[in-house]
């Protein structure tokens, strides 16, 4: 078994609230697709059960609750590179929302080596 080869990349998290719009559509809809024009290696959609934000109320998915402002994270990685210019792109819908960079290796896939993720 060898071991697989890896790309060193850069892993992007927005959090947002479920119910945060722009124009009218969820703001993690908004990320994700303007992700995809950019032509990023992927993105996905993360709910979160239970969470706070800058207004610091807790919001639960807890049955006496009934939230439907959960927290959602959405996740990109690629390249340093990319992740870094698509940052301007995404700045008028993020609002005070927290963002994080973090460091990753991106596993290549057996026909991508030596080639971009």
């Amino acid at each position: 078994m060898t071991t697989p080869s890896t790309a060193p990349g850069l892993r992007l998290t927005v959090l947002v609230g479920e119910s945060d719009t722009w124009h009218h559509r969820p703001v993690f809809t908004e990320i994700v697709h303007r992700a995809h024009a950019a032509r990023l290696a992927g993105a996905s959609v993360f709910r979160g059960i239970e969470g706070f934000g800058a207004s610091s109320v807790i919001h639960t998915q807890r049955l006496l609750s009934l939230s439907e402002d959960l927290p959602v994270a959405v996740v990109i990685v690629d390249t340093e590179e990319r992740i870094r210019a698509f940052l301007p792109l995404i700045a008028e819908l993020t609002g005070e929302g927290p963002l994080t960079l973090d460091a990753c290796e991106i596993v290549l896939p057996e026909r991508d080596r030596g080639g971009r993720p």
